[in-house]
């Protein structure tokens, strides 16, 4: 639910570009680029610097992005407010990104039989950068309700509601010109003068516990830190310095030049469904349809 000009706005400023806005949008450019006018003309302010390789917003453009994201994020919430008072349907919006897809919530509500009757499901893409993937927890239930993702972390479990799936394999992601990217198994003493990286310390159990393991028995191996919460900038980090990377199987494929490998021990991480504490009555109904 939102106002027409809201909506070409806010998704020209994050595409980048009129064009790209209005294929999105299923509009012409014409017709985007009239809105952009009209809502300049009614603010009373230019909201985009246009130029041959696109748009980009100005200073009152970026005020104005901020203000309009949390309007219609509180528009949704009305609307779907509304829907609840009303007994009617009411949404379900599943994030989806790189690292956190959303492809194993989908398929376990087809397994089901589809959603639970009167919830209606939408997919929302998010950023899973070290801070977007903070902020979005945080605010579980305003522009997304649920996520999947890795939830063996203790900040995760005080933010946020938590429905175990299942469990992802640890592995190390290794250089594809790396000596060891070969090889089809490794054993924790192949890592022997390797640097590895892994989540720092502190904020997960099973990866300490493997971090403790691997100072305890192997100390040849250097561990380098890594952030708590992985992006697609840790496996850069990975490729370029030509080191190995603590990763999961689930993120087979995250990064074209890493090759994953299953490694020799049982250590592995809970995954599931990651909701706000305080769900709303659709992620209720949701929840209880797949019987977690």
């Amino acid at each position: 639910m939102r106002d027409k000009l809201l909506t070409a706005f806010i998704t020209a400023a994050e595409r980048g570009s009129f064009s790209k806005a209005a294929e999105s949008m299923l509009l012409t450019s014409a017709s985007v680029m009239n809105q952009i006018n009209a809502l300049e003309a009614e603010v009373g302010a230019r909201l985009f610097e246009r130029t041959s390789r696109g748009v980009a917003l100005t200073a009152a453009g970026e005020s104005f992005y901020r203000d309009a994201k949390r309007i219609a994020a509180e528009l949704e919430e009305a609307a779907s407010r509304a829907r609840e008072a009303a007994g009617g349907c009411c949404a379900v919006r599943i994030g989806t990104s790189l690292l956190n897809p959303a492809g194993v919530l989908v398929d376990l509500i087809g397994r089901s039989g589809g959603a639970a009757r009167g919830v209606q499901i939408q997919i929302v893409p998010f950023d899973d950068d070290g801070e977007s993937i903070l902020a979005t927890l945080s605010s579980l239930g305003r522009r997304i309700d649920i996520i999947v993702g890795p939830c063996g972390s203790r900040l995760w479990h005080s933010l946020c509601g938590v429905s175990v799936l299942g469990e992802y394999r640890l592995c190390c992601a290794v250089p594809a010109n790396h000596r060891l990217a070969g090889a089809k198994l490794l054993r924790p003493e192949d890592l022997r003068g390797e640097r590895l990286m892994m989540g720092r310390r502190g904020d997960a159990e099973i990866l300490d516990g493997l971090r403790d393991m691997l100072e305890e028995k192997y100390p040849e191996i250097e561990i380098v830190d890594a952030p708590y919460f992985y992006d697609a900038g840790v496996f850069n980090k990975s490729e370029r310095a030509g080191c190995l990377l603590l990763t999961l199987d689930a993120w087979v494929g995250v990064h074209p030049a890493l090759v994953t490998i299953p490694v020799e021990w049982d250590y592995r991480v809970p995954y599931g469904l990651i909701y706000s504490k305080t769900p709303s009555r659709g992620v209720r109904v949701l929840l209880e349809s797949l019987g977690l």
